[in-house]
């Protein structure tokens, strides 16, 4: 496992504020501690982009958010909106959940054109585009032509599940992820990472960001570690 400074990890991590019960008090909180901990975003339902956006102003820590959360299923003239939506209070990235029964229809016309609409407005607002596979539900092929499609519609990430699927971030999906994203796109791990040892060694694979809602838990193992 590489050695990796509170730092470096730190700048990895998006720390996730989605749990659909948080206050606003709680996402204010959260949104805080992540300037605090000097990490790479704060992840904060979307209504809260705003308000995201001003507690982390001056912080190297971004607001971000999602967008067809958690299951994907919103019309692609919807997300688009909400996209849209979310760049104008000040998302500078979009976490955004694939249409996941179309991939179990096979519709592979439609999720190019999802992609490839989610990217052009994200990319046109200045902003971020990370696809969210929720690989639980999930073929090997499956997973292999999300991140072509990704790939050729210009999203900057993929993404291994939005942690409320049944699944989280597996070694066996992110070694596919990772061989398929090359050096086009960055590879996120999210869902069920909550240690500092299993943020490490995520990195030590190659992935570039990491979704956490332990994020204080995982920073506090890394300054008894390193």
């Amino acid at each position: 496992m590489g050695r990796y400074s509170c730092e470096q990890v730190a700048q990895a991590i998006d720390h996730s504020l989605l749990h659909p019960a948080l206050p606003d008090a709680a996402l204010e909180a959260g949104c805080r501690a992540a300037a605090e901990w000097g990490v790479a975003s704060a992840c904060v339902k979307p209504y809260f982009v705003g308000r995201a956006r001003d507690l982390l102003q001056g912080t190297p820590a971004k607001a971000i958010t999602t967008v067809g959360f958690p299951h994907g299923a919103h019309a692609i003239t919807v997300k688009v909106a909400e996209a849209k939506t979310a760049i104008g209070q000040g998302a500078e990235e979009l976490d955004i959940v694939i249409n996941i029964g179309k991939v179990k229809s096979g519709d592979w016309g439609y999720l190019e054109d999802e992609v490839i609409a989610l990217a052009e407005t994200a990319h046109d607002g200045g902003s971020i585009l990370k696809v969210i596979f929720e690989n639980c539900y999930l073929t090997k092929e499956e997973k292999r032509q999300l991140c072509r499609i990704s790939r050729r519609a210009g999203a900057d990430f993929i993404k291994t599940s939005t942690g409320f699927g049944d699944g989280g971030a597996t070694d066996e999906d992110l070694q596919l992820m990772l061989h398929e994203a090359g050096d086009a796109m960055g590879v996120k791990a999210a869902g069920g990472v909550r240690s500092y040892r299993h943020a490490a060694r995520l990195l030590d694979m190659g992935v570039r960001r990491i979704g956490a809602s332990q994020t204080e838990r995982i920073l506090a193992e890394c300054r008894q570690d390193t």
